[in-house]
């Protein structure tokens, strides 16, 4: 079943009002969609070519999740950082990340953006400000921490991000690094991605009471919102950066969302008897990328035929960095030596 996602706003004082989100420019409305589109269509494209024997090693998608990538990422500079999860593509390319490089570490490649030696869970692109995906559930959340602390010592008005999912929530991680960033008012956004599954485990067998409320614990405001829907994310985290670029400290927020996919490549839909297909179906009728086509299309911002072509030009693109990475040299084998410390 799809949860309820609570209408009750946090006390978000003088940021109250900042904008009105239906009132954006067209353009951003079409860059939310297009965003979304490349996720999707990369995603998508990366279980055909894993399925095909052209990957090696595994993934973990994001398909399904894409609302919160880009509504968040949306809100950011260049200068901010962030820190991934091990299904952590949507986040790159939402921040603006090269499809081709990335197909390129998928592949092992030289070109890939850690020459191949990170793979799927593990990339980084300093000059976006991604700190690196990270194959270690909660991993993230103190490189997140050290990341807003250093803003912080340096006067800096750059804040950090940390994405993860519901799992790392029981991680003792959370609460050591939230502790910190509240008494320290950190300029650090935490944002849960709640796809309703800890690996094969749901979370109302795994974890209790909500999010938010242990947030609220230590002093940090937070909400939720739904995280299907790009417009309210964007809403939420416009709010949360807005605080910690001015100094307030820390903000929380669960996106409750739902990955189309399983856990990862190896986990057909259904195949270990943890989830319907009723409710996978059920929550694809609530698709990110078709709600915000329809928005765009009822509040007239661009005809149906427009966004057909972002969506022929998207998959174009990803046809083409399909091709670069496989046409890519692979990593001379002497570069395992390299950037290793002891």
């Amino acid at each position: 079943m799809i949860p309820e996602v609570s209408t009750k706003q946090p006390d978000r004082g003088d940021k109250a009002g900042l904008f009105d989100i239906h009132r954006l420019p067209d353009e951003l409305y079409l860059e939310f969609f297009r965003r979304m589109v490349l996720i999707r269509k990369f995603e998508e494209t990366v279980y055909d070519v894993y399925s095909r024997g052209i990957m090696p090693g595994l993934a973990h998608l994001y398909t399904g999740e894409e609302a919160v990538a880009v509504g968040v990422c949306l809100t950011l500079d260049t200068a901010d950082t962030i820190t991934s999860t091990h299904r952590g593509h949507g986040h790159l390319l939402a921040k603006g990340g090269d499809p081709r490089r990335m197909f390129a570490e998928l592949l092992g490649k030289e070109s890939g953006y850690n020459r191949g030696k990170g793979g799927s869970m593990h990339i980084v692109d300093m000059s976006l400000g991604i700190l690196g995906a990270n194959g270690v559930v909660a991993g993230g959340l103190g490189i997140a921490a050290g990341a807003a602390l250093s803003a912080k010592v340096k006067g800096e008005k750059r804040i950090s991000v940390a994405f993860f999912g519901d799992g790392a929530l029981n991680e003792g991680l959370f609460y050591e690094t939230a502790n910190m960033a509240s008494l320290w008012k950190l300029p650090l956004v935490y944002v849960m991605e709640n796809n309703q599954y800890g690996e094969y485990t749901a979370v109302s067998r795994s974890t209790a009471g909500s999010g938010p409320r242990r947030a609220e614990a230590m002093g940090i405001p937070a909400e939720k919102v739904d995280g299907n829907d790009v417009l309210a994310v964007y809403e939420a985290a416009h709010w949360a950066v807005q605080r910690a670029r001015a100094g307030e400290g820390p903000s929380f927020i669960e996106c409750a969302t739902y990955r189309w996919r399983g856990h990862h490549m190896g986990d057909q839909g259904d195949t270990y008897g943890y989830r319907t297909q009723a409710e996978v179906e059920e929550w694809m009728n609530r698709c990110p990328v078709t709600r915000q086509r329809n928005y765009i299309i009822q509040n007239e911002i661009a005809p149906a035929e427009a966004l057909d072509a972002i969506e022929r030009d998207t998959q174009a693109q990803i046809d083409q960095a399909v091709e670069f990475a496989k046409e890519a040299a692979y990593t001379n084998p002497e570069e395992v030596y390299k950037d290793v410390y002891a």
